[in-house]
């Protein structure tokens, strides 16, 4: 071996040596650089609202402010009372969705809609209406222009069934075409006072909250 190898050797062994020196040798057990640990912040805690309890009676049919007429207080009291979600302000904003529903479904003689909204008794009557319109072969082109009054006019229950006779005070604009799309009878820039008497019913004790119309006429 020549020198020059011998003495390149014992450099690097000499570097390596400086190296261990400085650096040292990593064992695994050195404790690391780690940020403090921040406090863990503390958990909101959920507390409960407490909710209003509705009165038996509801606060409308106390009042009565025209939405009830005296001689239906009773039983709105009565059906308040076997049903706890039972409130009259909002039966009469669901009320009169359902009586445009239901006459928007007669206009158009959608019988599929109408059996979800009417009883069988009163579905066979609009079925029978219907019927005569279309061999007539005349469709009706009627819309309403506004509900200007709803009240409850009777109310009665008994053996768990709730019944309510609404009247409609509402403008109705009504046309009537034949098949070629002429005007037989009506006008829609005129709307008519109408008056109608409509009867609700419901099983207050079945899950379904919906109220089905069972009886139809025309108020004075």
């Amino acid at each position: 071996m020549s020198p020059e190898i011998i003495l390149l050797a014992l450099v690097a062994l000499f570097v390596g040596l400086r190296l261990f020196s400085v650096l040292g040798q990593r064992t695994g057990h050195e404790q690391e650089h780690r940020l403090p640990p921040q406090p863990a912040e503390p958990r909101p805690t959920l507390t409960p609202v407490p909710q209003p309890v509705p009165d038996a009676v509801p606060e409308a049919a106390s009042d009565n402010d025209g939405l009830v007429s005296p001689a239906a207080l009773s039983g709105v009291r009565k059906i308040a009372a076997a049903d706890s979600t039972f409130d009259v302000n909002s039966f009469l904003i669901g009320a009169q969705a359902a009586y445009k529903m239901t006459l928007e479904a007669f206009w158009k003689g959608d019988r599929d809609d109408l059996r979800h909204l009417v009883s069988d008794e009163v579905f066979e009557s609009f079925d029978a209406a219907i019927a005569a319109r279309e061999e007539q072969e005349h469709v009706l082109d009627n819309r309403l222009v506004a509900i200007e009054r709803t009240q409850i006019d009777r109310a009665e229950y008994s053996s768990h069934i709730a019944r309510i006779r609404l009247r409609f005070d509402a403008d109705i604009a009504a046309v009537t075409r034949d098949k070629d799309g002429n005007v037989v009878a009506g006008s829609l820039s005129d709307a008519v006072p109408t008056h109608d008497v409509w009867t609700f019913e419901r099983n207050v004790r079945e899950s379904d909250p919906n109220w089905i119309l069972v009886e139809t006429d025309e108020g004075s």
